[in-house]
Parts: C-alpha cells; structure tokens; sequence
C-alpha cells in the first residue's frame, strides 16, 4: 500500500516537472533553447518509464531462485550449459540464470565435484557429455565400436541434432533401433561384427516351432503389432474363385546346418551351429 502512494506521488511530482518545463520563457534561461519543445510523450519515448511493479516481480524471482533448493540451482546451471554448449564463468552464470555458484558452497561442490555432467577448470564451467560426439560420423564410428549396443538415452545429449543422425542412420541401414519396455538401444548393422550370444537364447531360438500355415503367421504378427506383407486368406479365397484348390504342404523335417547353407544371419554364427 504503501508502495503505491510512493509510486503515485512521483508522478503527480513528474507531471508537475513537466508542466513548469513547458512554461519556462525561452528568454529566461542563459542556456540555448531547444529547436524542439518537451513534452511528456517525447520524454517517455526517449526514457520510458519502469514499472515498479515489473521490478518487483523480477527481484522475487532472483529472490527465489537464489533462495531454492541446491538442487533445483544446480538443475538450473546444467541446463543452461547444455542448451548453450559454450563455457561460463560463475558471473556469466550468475547474470544469466541468477545463480550465484561461488556464494552457494553446496551448489559449487555440486557442480565441481560431484556431477558427472559439468567440467571445471578452476574459472570456468562447461557440459560434459556422456560420449564426446560432434556430428553424424563420430557418431556412426561410436555406434560400429560398441556391437553390444548404445543406450539412446546415452546419445542424446551428445549434440543438437543427434537424435536426428540417428534417425538418418537408421533409414540408411547403418544401424538397428530396437525398443523395449524399459529402453531404446541403437546397434551397428554390420554383418562382419562377431556377436557373443548367452546360451539361453542359442536354446530359445533353436526351440523356436513357427506356425507351418502362413495364415498363423500372419496372425501372429498381428498379435505383436506388425502388419504382415502377405494377406494368404484373401490369396487363397481369389485362387478358391478361380477354381484352384492350394494342396496342404507335408510337414518338413527340420534341415541340419551344412557348409553349403546360405547363411542370412551371417553375424550370428552361434545360432546356426548344431547343439552337442
């Protein structure tokens, strides 16, 4: 209350400054008169006004800011290092995100000592990705070094547009996306990589009966969320039109490895070797 009768008393008094401004006889003063007359607008165009109220508002914020949790301060810090991507001194900290790290012990030794993600040098701090990445290249060349795969999560902080090199590796074919219920994971597609495969899977694959009818198949697919590329009902019900009845295959003996199999999984060779 008290703040807004301050605030209306200053400009009754700069209305009235003002007022006796634009009275003033030009033969009255020593100095030059303006070529230009005064007035109220010219004045707040060329000095516009403050509002209190704007001030006060941005000093809660400082306030809050500077007063919160280390936790949320540091959150603050390390946003703004990873968006920028560029090394800060704490007063270029401090200016552009109100946190002071060297006043705050807690939020310093958070930043220096304890976070992962942060680099120091004793005057400057800067972002630390996980992998040291600039472009589309690295990041191919990484994704070829770790065959056991690469979390994206571990990627994504990497640069800007990783996540859009990943996309473009992934239509070209140079690496799998491959997703579970608890996370994605990028593979290199390359079939000269070795993979070592745990035995459980050796055993599960291998014990693995597919449907012999391709109608099952197709169901199956279905089931799990992938649109099959063949429709056999539709197929046989057109042949049936036509008047050719499709014969029921004979089951198959499954068909032992040999050198002469054309391998397609040719990266896997654990798979396709007959269990002792």
């Amino acid at each position: 209350m008290a703040l807004q009768k301050s605030l209306t008393k200053f400009n009754q008094q700069q209305e009235k400054c003002l007022s006796t401004l634009s009275n003033v006889r030009p033969g009255s003063s020593r100095a030059a008169p303006p070529t230009a007359t005064a007035t109220s607008s010219s004045i707040a165009a060329k000095f516009p006004t403050t509002k209190f109220s704007s001030n006060i508002e941005s000093l809660q914020q400082i306030y809050n800011i500077q007063h919160a949790e280390p936790a949320a301060q540091v959150k603050r810090v390390i946003d703004l290092l990873k968006e920028i991507r560029q090394s800060f001194t704490a007063e270029q900290i401090k200016n552009a995100c109100h946190v002071d790290a060297m006043a705050n012990k807690n939020v310093f030794n958070s930043l220096t000592k304890k976070n992962p993600r942060v680099n120091y040098d004793g005057e400057r701090f800067w972002y630390k990705p996980k992998h040291n990445i600039k472009d589309k290249e690295e990041l191919r060349q990484l994704i070829l070094k770790n065959p056991e795969g690469i979390a994206i999560d571990d990627l994504s902080d990497a640069y800007k547009a990783v996540k859009e090199d990943l996309l473009a590796l992934k239509v070209s074919g140079d690496v799998w996306w491959l997703s579970d219920s608890r996370q994605d994971v990028v593979y290199p597609n390359d079939p000269r990589i070795n993979i070592k495969v745990d035995d459980d899977l050796k055993l599960l694959f291998r014990n693995e009966e597919l449907p012999r009818d391709m109608i099952d198949i197709e169901k199956y697919l279905r089931k799990n969320g992938m649109v099959p590329m063949t429709n056999t009902a539709k197929r046989r019900e057109m042949a049936q039109g036509h008047g050719f009845i499709p014969k029921p295959k004979d089951k198959k003996k499954p068909r032992k490895i040999s050198k002469r199999t054309k391998l397609t999984n040719a990266h896997l060779p654990e798979l396709f070797r007959d269990p002792q």
